[in-house]
């Protein structure tokens, strides 16, 4: 080597600088592929994931590869330096190859390439996998020693080395993909995801119609009265109870109600007939399970009862599908008219609306992990019933209760925090 030309010298040394820039940039490129969407084109069969994927099987292995090709490079890189740096200024040149070689592996061997494979990993990883795969083949029984020799090390520190990374995602980091996906997802889209994961956090409670609002039949009436409340009823199903609503004794289809009106009136027998059986789900069931409940059952309603088995109100199927795409009926119209914007910014709410539609609607934050409405939350920070009007602040959300009657909050103004 001391007789080779110095330019045969040079022109190996760029080839090993290369070389060691190459192992570096392999192994940024391969480790930053994102996995999800490798799978996504392994699944397209195209090549390169194909290769990359088979790599990434044994990462260790994938490592050893790297490390044990990158350092080679570098070692033979900094014996030629040495060679070309005596032969330029003797002795002394020794110490002049190592920082001139350690600027230069830095620059054009670790740095460069590493920062563009980190950037454009797909452009990196695909193409190296061409040399590394059949690499790997021909240095397998000395990766396959390495490795050996490292796993060993690792257990006497007390580490696993037959653990496999999980690359399950939780409802979590999956809801951060989908909110960081920008435009590769449209907006819409990712807000109806974004809903199909919050199911898991809300309850049938959190959506269910509660039991002074809802629509039924009370047998105790007379039959003009039904009657009346039949032709009135803007609902496909009616709940039908004697005496109280805690006693129901079925659910009314609407298609039926032919079958109960005879000429002389009302068919009570007919009516007893005709009801279906009503289905009890308790307060605290999860959406994304009332959803598949309701599937199993063919039941679009459901009876909410507390651990008491006291009545709470009705959750409908369309109230959780609602909960997904939004307001599709003209419930939401009548819902917005108890939410009025005022002047100076604030608004005038209904004390009796849920404290989740005012967040859906303005897009605030109040705390929804308590009472449901907008009068059960100031009533349970005053903890106590209020003698006259008064003025809090929840979170930094200013309400000023406007109107009472008995122990309701009637009319609240809330003005968001500046």
């Amino acid at each position: 080597m001391n007789e080779a030309p110095l330019g045969l010298l040079f022109s190996i040394l760029a080839a090993l600088i290369l070389l060691s820039g190459f192992f570096s940039s392999s192994e940024t490129g391969m480790m930053a592929l994102n996995r999800y969407r490798l799978k996504h084109l392994q699944k397209q069969n195209h090549r390169g994931s194909l290769r990359a994927g088979k790599l990434l099987e044994r990462p260790d292995r994938l490592i050893g590869l790297i490390l044990i090709g990158n350092n080679l490079v570098n070692v033979f890189a900094s014996v030629i330096a040495t060679v070309i740096a005596i032969r330029l200024w003797g002795d002394s040149g020794i110490y002049a190859a190592g920082i001139i070689l350690t600027l230069v592996i830095l620059v054009f061997s670790e740095v460069t390439p590493k920062t563009v494979a980190a950037l454009y990993p797909e452009k990196i990883a695909f193409p190296s996998s061409m040399i590394l795969l059949p690499l790997m083949k021909i240095m397998y029984p000395v990766v396959a020693l390495v490795n050996y020799v490292t796993n060993g090390l690792i257990r006497i520190l007390g580490f696993q080395t037959d653990r496999i990374a999980d690359e399950h995602v939780s409802s979590d980091e999956l809801r951060t993909i989908v909110t960081d996906a920008g435009a590769l997802i449209p907006q819409r889209h990712r807000e109806l995801l974004l809903n199909i994961l919050d199911l898991e956090q809300i309850t049938v409670d959190d959506i269910m119609v509660p039991r002074n609002e809802v629509y039924g039949i009370d047998l105790d009436n007379s039959d003009d009265e039904i009657l009346n409340r039949i032709r009135t009823s803007a609902h496909t199903r009616l709940p039908v109870w004697r005496d109280d609503i805690n006693n129901i004794q079925g659910v009314l289809h609407m298609r039926a109600a032919s079958r109960i009106l005879k000429d002389t009136g009302l068919d009570r027998g007919a009516l007893q007939r005709e009801m279906e059986t009503p289905y009890f789900v308790p307060e605290s069931t999860p959406l994304h399970t009332q959803l598949l409940n309701f599937q199993q059952k063919k039941m679009p309603l459901s009876v909410v009862v507390d651990e008491y088995g006291e009545v709470l109100g009705l959750a409908a199927l369309e109230d959780i599908l609602e909960e997904i795409v939004g307001e599709f009926t003209s419930n939401f119209a009548e819902r917005t008219q108890s939410i009025f914007l005022q002047r100076d910014g604030s608004y005038v709410i209904d004390g009796t609306e849920h404290i989740r539609e005012i967040n859906k609607s303005l897009h605030w934050s109040l705390p929804t992990n308590g009472p449901r409405t907008l009068s059960g939350l100031i009533l349970e920070h005053l903890e106590s019933f209020p003698d006259a009007l008064a003025a809090l602040s929840i979170d930094g959300y200013r309400l000023e209760i406007l109107a009472l009657e008995g122990n309701v909050v009637r009319s609240v103004r809330a003005q968001r925090p500046d």
